[in-house]
Parts: C-alpha cells; sequence; structure tokens
C-alpha cells in the first residue's frame, strides 16, 4: 500500500509513472476475478434485512460473489442489454444491489435510481436512459418501492423487463412465513414483463460470461444527479472511472483485511465507488445493515453494536448521520475502528470534535462529485486532517481554482477564492453528461471540469470550499434545485419575487427556505404560503422550512434577485435563534464576505460569554464566526 500522509507523497506516487502505463484491469468484471483470485474464501458482501447485531445476516465470499455478478450478467444479456442498453435499478440496499450494479456495468449500462424519488421523477430518468431493464423489489411490507416502480414504468414505456427482488429471503422463522400473507397488492397495471430476479439469475451459467467483454474502455454507467427536477441530469461513467476509484481505494487506504461498513444507499457515487469499487479492488470485505441504512430502524440505536458484531475497521458516513450517532453513548467495544470517512456534505468542526472524543477516532472528510465519477480530494489517513478541509487532491486529480474573465481563465493564488476545477481519470472530458447541450461551457480549457463549487487552495496544498457558484440547495447530502421552490411560490397570484436558498441546520447541513416579495397592496399569510408552497412542490425534501416576506428583496442592477444578501440574513436568523436557546449572551451583529473564508458571522457581546458553550453552540454549523 502506498503512503499518503503529505503532498509529497502523492507526488511520488505520480512521480512512478503515468497513470495510463498503470497495470489495470480492463474492466470492472476483470477487476473482480483478479480479487476472486487473490481472496476467493474471503468475506466479500454481507448484509442484514434488521438492525439487530444479532440478527439474521447473509455473507457472501469473492468466489460466491464474482458467480452470483456472472450469473446475474449472463441473464441481462439474455434479455437483449448489450454494451449500449441500459439496465436500471430501483433498489434500497441488499447483496442484490451490488450484484446488479457490477453485472449492470458488465453487460451494459446500469443505471442506478434513488427510490426515495417520486415515480414521475423516477420515469423521467428511465426515458432519460432509455432503460429497457429494471430491477427493483418484489411487495415488501412496509415498503413502497414496488409500487414507486410500477407507477414510474407505467410512464416509461421503453421499459420492457421488471425483475424482482424479493427480501423474504434474508428473514427466518415465523417472519418468513409471515410475508405471502402481509405482501401489499400491486394497484398499478404497465406494459412491462414481470419476472423473478433470484430464479432468472441462477438459472444462467455462473462460472463464466456468456458474451465476449467489448475491448477498450466505454461508458458502463449513468448515474442522475438530485433529480428535484422533471428533466434530471445524468451523468456519464466510464469504467475507466469506476476503476480509478477502486485503485484509489486499494492502494491508498484498504487492504483484504478491512471491515467497511456502509449505511449508505448503494444509488449514490460514495457508496458505488469510494466503497464498493475500492471493496472490489482491494478484497476488503463490505457490510450493509438493513435496506434502509442509516435511515433503517434502529440502526442509529444499534450502530456501535453493529461495528463490534462485524470487527469494522472504517465507517462510512455523512454529517447528519454522525449528527445522530453522537445523540447516543458509544456503548459497544469500538476498538476495531481505524477512522470514519465523511462526504457529501460540509462537516461542522464541533461534530469532529464530539465524534473524537466518543470514539477516540479521527474523522477523513473528503471531496467528490457525481460528475467526476465521484473522487477528487480527502484528508489523508495517516496525516495531518484539517477540519473544515477537503483534504489533499488524490493522485492523478489535477485540482485548479480558477478565475473566469472575459480574457479567460486565470489561476488564482494561494488562499484565493475561485472555482474549482478538476481533471482526472474519473472525468469523461467534454461528454460529463447524455445530452449534449448540458456539457456546454462545462469544461474550462476544455478538459477541467467546472464543478460550480467555490473554493481555494492553501500553502500546504489542501482543498478549501467556500461556497457554491451554482444555487443547490444540499440537503443532508440531497441536491434541491432551488428553482423548483420559486416556480411553486411564484405561481400563487398575490406572489411578486421569491428567492430560495439553503439555510444553515446543524443536523441536515442546509434546509431550503425562501424570501419572498409579494405584488403592490397585497396581503397573505406564512401559512397559506407554506400550504400553497406544500401542494405545489412534488419533491418533499423541497418544502422550505422557513418563509419570509420581505418588503423587497435585493437585487442586482439588472433586476437580478441577489442571493448572498439572502444568505447572510438566513444566517442570522438562524444563529441567533441558536444563542438565544442556548442562553448565550452573544447576537450576530452582521455576516460579512470574506475572501478567504466566505460568509463569516461577526457577533458582539451582550453580558459575559462562556467561550464553551460558543464553541459548542455555533460549532454545529459549518460557516465560521468572529467577534467583532
Amino acid at each position: 500500500m502506498a503512503k499518503f500522509a503529505t503532498a509529497a507523497d502523492r507526488d511520488a506516487i505520480e512521480a512512478e509513472m503515468p497513470y495510463q502505463d498503470r497495470p489495470l484491469p480492463g474492466s470492472v468484471y476483470q477487476m473482480l476475478s483478479h480479487t476472486r483470485d487473490q481472496y476467493p474464501d474471503r468475506a466479500a458482501l454481507s448484509f442484514q434485512l434488521l438492525s439487530d447485531p444479532k440478527s439474521k445476516a447473509r455473507t457472501l465470499s469473492w468466489s460466491e460473489l464474482h458467480e452470483r455478478v456472472t450469473e446475474t450478467a449472463n441473464l441481462f444479456r439474455s434479455l437483449g442489454i448489450g454494451p449500449t442498453d441500459v439496465v436500471a435499478y430501483l433498489l434500497p440496499n441488499s447483496l442484490e444491489t451490488p450484484i446488479v450494479l457490477l453485472a449492470g456495468a458488465t453487460a451494459g449500462i446500469v443505471n442506478p435510481i434513488n427510490p426515495l424519488l417520486e415515480p414521475e421523477q423516477i420515469a423521467s430518468v428511465l426515458r432519460e436512459t432509455n432503460a429497457k431493464v429494471l430491477v427493483t423489489l418484489k411487495p415488501f411490507p412496509k415498503s413502497d418501492v414496488a409500487q414507486r416502480a410500477a407507477e414510474a414504468v407505467a410512464l416509461a414505456p421503453n421499459v420492457k423487463t421488471v425483475l424482482q427482488v424479493d427480501l423474504r429471503g434474508y428473514l427466518s422463522g415465523l417472519k418468513r412465513l409471515a410475508i405471502p400473507f402481509m405482501r401489499p397488492k400491486l394497484t398499478v397495471q404497465n406494459q412491462a414483463k414481470y419476472m423473478d430476479f433470484e430464479g432468472s439469475a441462477s438459472a444462467q451459467r455462473h462460472n463464466r460470461l456468456i458474451f465476449d467483454e467489448p475491448e477498450g474502455d466505454r461508458i458502463a454507467a449513468y448515474f442522475h444527479t438530485g433529480g428535484t427536477t422533471g428533466t434530471p441530469k445524468v451523468a456519464q461513467h466510464k469504467q475507466s472511472g469506476m476503476i480509478y476509484n477502486g485503485w484509489l481505494g486499494s492502494t491508498l487506504i484498504f487492504d483484504e483485511t478491512d471491515v467497511l461498513l456502509c449505511p449508505l444507499p448503494m444509488f449514490h457515487v460514495l457508496a458505488a465507488y469510494p466503497v464498493l469499487m475500492s471493496c472490489v479492488a482491494s478484497g476488503a470485505q463490505l457490510v450493509m445493515p438493513t435496506p434502509a441504512g442509516y435511515r433503517g430502524e434502529g440502526v442509529i440505536k444499534n450502530f456501535w453494536k453493529l461495528i463490534e458484531r462485524w470487527d469494522v475497521t472504517f465507517m462510512i458516513t455523512v454529517p447528519t448521520a454522525i449528527s445522530a450517532l453522537m445523540s447516543r453513548p458509544v456503548d459497544a467495544n469500538v476498538s476495531s475502528l481505524k477512522t470514519a470517512i465523511s462526504g457529501s456534505a460540509p462537516l461542522p468542526v464541533e461534530l469532529y470534535n464530539r465524534f473524537k472524543a466518543a470514539t477516540g477516532v479521527e474523522i477523513s472528510e473528503g471531496y467528490g462529485l457525481t460528475e467526476a465519477t465521484c473522487l477528487v480530494s480527502c484528508n489523508p489517513m495517516a496525516g495531518m486532517k484539517k477540519i473544515g478541509s477537503v483534504g489533499l487532491p488524490l493522485p492523478y486529480s489535477h485540482v485548479r481554482v480558477l478565475r473566469r474573465t472575459p480574457d479567460g481563465y486565470h489561476e488564482c493564488a494561494t488562499d484565493e477564492i475561485g472555482e474549482i476545477c478538476v481533471a482526472s481519470p474519473g472525468i469523461f472530458e467534454g461528454s460529463t453528461y447524455t445530452e449534449p447541450d448540458k456539457n456546454q461551457d462545462l469544461f474550462a480549457e476544455g478538459r477541467f471540469l467546472r464543478t460550480g463549487d467555490l473554493g481555494r487552495m492553501d500553502a500546504d496544498g489542501y482543498l478549501w470550499i467556500t461556497g457554491r457558484a451554482k444555487d443547490l440547495i444540499i440537503r443532508g447530502g440531497h441536491n434541491i434545485d432551488p428553482a423548483m421552490i420559486e416556480d411553486a411560490l411564484l405561481s400563487h397570484p398575490k406572489v411578486a419575487f421569491v428567492g430560495a436558498i439553503g439555510q444553515p441546520d446543524s443536523f441536515a447541513g442546509e434546509l431550503p427556505c425562501a424570501y419572498v416579495e409579494l405584488v403592490p397592496d397585497a396581503e397573505v399569510t406564512i401559512a397559506e404560503l407554506l400550504d400553497h408552497a406544500r401542494d405545489h412542490i412534488q419533491e418533499r425534501a423541497a418544502i422550505p422550512k422557513h418563509i419570509e416576506i420581505l418588503s423587497e428583496l435585493p437585487k442586482t442592477a439588472v433586476g437580478k434577485i441577489f442571493k448572498p444578501d439572502l444568505r447572510k440574513l438566513a444566517i442570522k436568523r438562524v444563529y441567533n435563534a441558536a444563542l438565544t436557546k442556548a442562553e448565550i449572551a452573544a447576537e450576530v451583529s452582521e455576516v460579512i464576505d470574506d475572501k478567504k473564508r466566505g460568509l463569516v458571522a461577526r457577533l458582539s457581546r451582550r453580558g459575559p460569554v462562556d467561550d464553551q458553550k460558543l464553541g459548542d453552540c455555533l460549532g454545529q454549523f459549518t460557516r465560521p464566526w468572529e467577534w467583532v
């Protein structure tokens, strides 16, 4: 395993040889086969349907996983899936989910879809990717995934076959016997042929592929971004990008003795690539607790006991999960744990400190994005972790902070804020999205992906994210398009202008809120506007948690709503509410735009202040603060 503790270590790895000269597998299936050959009997994948640390669990060895992926890829080929055809899946976590991901990328193009989306949004992704086959759940108690899938397929005539995964097999005893009597009925008919996934796959050859893999690189996955509008953007991932993520994990972090607990959904790039592909490359074991992961019943309650049960060495997490975990004591032996890896949203300093104090383990925060086949940077496991930064750019990930002018792009100086732009083996240069129009102006100098994130690079080479050039609201790692909120509220006859932004939240990172300007002489209550929003916003996560009416919204000289001022208002309101609740004699007097740190809350005293109490209070949030 290569040493990665400093920028110099990364540079030394790159100096060994160009990335394209490294002896890497030519496909995801070849990488899986290589690991099977090395560690045939070691545990590869484990899953438990229920969260109790003593409940039934199933584990596949690398040899068994290889057989399951082989037969599933053969099934897809028998259903007409070729290298350019799409297999979509709408699944919670189970052993079948990563099997379908790997097999779909082997037989054709795999398209994971968030099962929490509404049926109309699921259908829009299915139509955009022109999926022929959908793998989803068979109706199961307390789950509406099968029903959502049926409704979506009815709106996506391109889907010809639906393969159903039955979770009943993960139960035993009376619970297993009771499922046929408790199974809900589908209320929607559609054009697809329905087949049993397990029976159909097991009927296929499992010891070799019945087809030849194409020579060279190709697109192997479609991942939708956000999914909060009727026309989702779909990012294209090449096999080489998936392999790059696996190579990074196996080269820098994991080996065959590691156990990764990943309660994140397998439709998210963080779980699919830095986690799953790293295990495929290294031989590490991947453990998935319950179909819903962190959202699963009892998972947070039993989390530390699950660490103990599986002798977990790495836990994969996000700030919202860390916040929930810190509300409970560490009630098990977690001495096996080496590191927690956090991504998808900024990590508040207070959460980092509380987690380290409770577990003795540090969190390594990283940065990635769907458009880059995920990984870009990470705080090194064995090196200096700068709390609040997203760490060092990873080997062969060329990160630049650029400022755009009429004359072109200019490199920003150390600690100067600009747009984060990335070139790496994970980026499909020029063709990030399936729709060519969406790739226009997406690359700086033709090859550096413009992430839309604002940031800076410090003198040690660590990357800091300070804001977003895009207006996306990121709620617990879920992207919300503010236009959805704005369009809904603008449909109210008494509303003239709307500005939707993300307000700080100690749990989710951000929550959607909206500022409204009414038409002249109009009167309307906040309650009426909230009701209107609920009636007109399909995405439940996008419904504003706060609506405020202003006499006039801040606007630019050309009349565009100036959202930085709205963000300042939200920070001041949320921080002051937190200070009041904590009975701290201080208040936010203003929020300033600092060139190095972004928006900073400036505090003034109203009496004696306990600095520790103040730090605990405001440390829950990601935005910095200072005394006036």
